[in-house]
């Protein structure tokens, strides 16, 4: 609705492409005359490979002129004799093809927004008008601008819908993954839990196959046709996986077994002994609308060759699909994968554990670095730009905006700038469970005046105290991790502080033998203010990661990471925090560090 009103097209809408390259008009804005198109599909042919791949190369492509006389690019004789690259030109002509296909739509002119989600193609905003229209330079600034940012928000997007689901499923997948994980006997951890076995990836029948026995759950084909199947999987797992919803399409034998098995998802757990788990769901008939018949009217030329046209009829054309199941989704595959590590585990364990466990912390320092290289890279880079771009524009256009315009550019700066301090923040938290210690002796007296020499010179015109009743003693630790915990409790409690003679007091309590397995002598220190306090309901949540009590512009801002941060290193330290609080009087932080 906002890019028809702004770009004033007959018809504005998303185009979503299918993971077989068909699509789907999942949202539109029409003029009241038109034929809606929304909710009809497309065939992958209606776009060609090589169209999809321009797309996502060009952000914007434009024909304002259906009608228009291509204009041949002349050039003198040269050696070389490679075409003239335009794939990058905005003048580039268009297919004869498309053309065709837009005046059967009764299009005069078009315009396209690529939507891509990882740098692929997830989309179009498909812009079509019944005459021919040109759109300013403005304004195509203005949807590169939008296509942009509409990429950036599909990742999140896409993950809260279904949000209840896909919390359930996870329940479901970490309590199976944690029976799965300390059990003895593989085989009957599994059958112990039959119902969770096919809940974890929401599939009405699975069979096992470990160490040559199969095992039949819920319904499923029969044992020589889950042989049979098995046979056929073995040259086809890509990465110990196998996942389709339209299994005679690649196994035509399965139609035996449709009305159980129409999609599979298999896990193959060791290809040497061919164990492997598969989950079946039943065919379900679908009905599907297409804008027009999918199949393309064809003729073949006096040479034998094949001509094909652009369809003409764009009317709803439906289709009963068959020999389908419902598709299986991201996080269910997801949950098959932690439970093939989990089964994987157990046969480590058996063989190995101190193998078992290395593989686990490789595993998991992957993940950990490609999240780093994601958050450090993938996300700050566009952001970066989408800063950038804002900025510009507020040099470049204030004196021609009006001041709301001014105000919206401001807040979209100031909001980017937000998302780069969360970003650094979460980069920085996950860095830290990896990051290694170097423990030496700390004179904790040295870091509290540190701390104070750096706040006074950031805050000069603050009225602040910083007290320290006693010399406080030296302990073993980390220099620059242990400053970082002091410099984030006293910058709390003076900025949390309404008070106009602010003072935060550092302190300790005499060594103390701690209970438990191994007990050990601690330190307990304090940072303790006179500030605004924090309500007995929120003391359990202020150590949850971007949790905030206030708006983000309230108490001089900040991500809600900090007492996050401080909590990881109190941990890897071998010490624990908490905190100690009267509402609108002040608050008291401990934590322990071994004497």
């Amino acid at each position: 609705r906002l890019l028809r009103a702004i770009l004033q097209y007959d018809r504005v809408m998303i185009y979503q492409f299918a993971p077989d390259g068909s699509g789907t008009v999942i949202a539109e804005a029409k003029a009241p005359d038109l034929e809606p198109y929304l909710g009809l599909h497309y065939p992958d042919s209606d776009i060609p490979r090589q169209a999809k791949y321009l797309y996502t190369l060009n952000p914007l492509r434009l024909i304002p002129e259906v009608n228009y006389e291509p204009v041949p690019i002349l050039s003198q004789e040269s050696e070389s004799k490679e075409p003239l690259d335009l794939s990058f030109s905005t003048l580039r002509s268009v297919s004869p093809i498309h053309i065709e296909y837009l005046k059967n739509m009764g299009v005069g002119a078009s315009m396209s927004i690529s939507l891509l989600k990882q740098g692929v193609l997830w989309g179009l905003i498909a812009c079509h008008h019944k005459t021919p229209k040109g759109v300013s330079y403005t304004l195509r600034s203005v949807c590169e601008f939008l296509g942009q940012v509409m990429s950036l928000e599909l990742i999140s997007k896409e993950e809260k819908e279904g949000l209840d689901d896909k919390v359930q499923l996870r329940t479901i997948q970490a309590q199976f993954v944690e029976a799965i994980s300390t059990a003895d006997n593989l085989v009957d951890a599994l059958l112990d839990n039959r119902d969770n076995l096919l809940g974890v990836v929401g599939a009405t029948g699975a069979a096992l196959c470990i160490s040559g026995h199969l095992t039949l759950v819920g319904k499923t084909p029969s044992e020589s046709e889950v042989y049979e199947l098995l046979d056929w999987l073995q040259d086809r797992f890509q990465d110990n996986l196998f996942v389709t919803d339209s299994l005679t399409s690649q196994y035509p034998q399965g139609i035996d077994f449709r009305e159980v098995g129409s999609g599979l998802l298999a896990l193959s757990i060791s290809k040497i002994q061919k164990d492997a788990v598969l989950w079946f769901r039943p065919e379900i008939l679908q009905q599907v609308n297409w804008a027009g018949n999918p199949d393309k009217p064809k003729r073949v030329e006096v040479d034998g060759s094949l001509t094909i046209f652009p369809r003409k009829s764009f009317s709803l054309w439906q289709e009963t699909v068959r020999l389908k199941s419902l598709p299986w989704q991201s996080w269910e595959v997801g949950g098959a994968m932690e439970l093939r590590s989990a089964i994987v585990g157990i046969v480590l364990k058996r063989a190995d554990e101190l193998a078992a466990l290395n593989l686990e912390l490789e595993r998991t320092n992957i993940e950990l670095d490609a999240f780093a290289y994601i958050a450090s890279h993938d996300l700050k880079e566009p952001l970066r730009g989408i800063h950038n771009y804002s900025t510009f524009l507020l040099e470049d256009y204030a004196l021609v905006l009006d001041q709301e315009g001014v105000d919206k550019l401001e807040t979209l700066v100031n909001l980017t700038k937000r998302m780069e301090d969360l970003i650094n923040s979460l980069l920085h938290f996950s860095r830290l469970g990896r990051q290694e210690l170097h423990l030496y002796p700390i004179d904790f007296n040295r870091l509290v005046d540190n701390v104070k020499g750096i706040l006074q010179m950031s805050l000069p015109d603050l009225d602040m105290e910083i007290r320290v009743p006693r010399t406080l003693p030296t302990v073993q630790g980390d220099r620059v991790l242990m400053e970082e915990v002091l410099a984030n409790l006293i910058s709390n409690g003076l900025k949390y502080n309404d008070n106009p003679q602010k003072w935060v007091e550092v302190g300790f309590q005499e060594p103390r033998i701690v209970d438990g397995a191994n007990p050990i002598p601690v330190w307990t220190f304090y940072v303790r203010d006179n500030g605004i306090g924090i309500r007995d309901k929120h003391l359990d949540n202020i150590f949850r990661i971007f949790k905030r009590l206030h708006a983000p512009g309230k108490y001089g801002g900040g991500t809600g990471a900090g007492l996050t941060i401080v909590k990881k290193i109190i941990e890897r330290h071998g010490g624990r925090i908490w905190v100690e609080s009267i509402y609108g009087k002040g608050s008291t932080f401990y934590f322990t560090l071994p004497a």
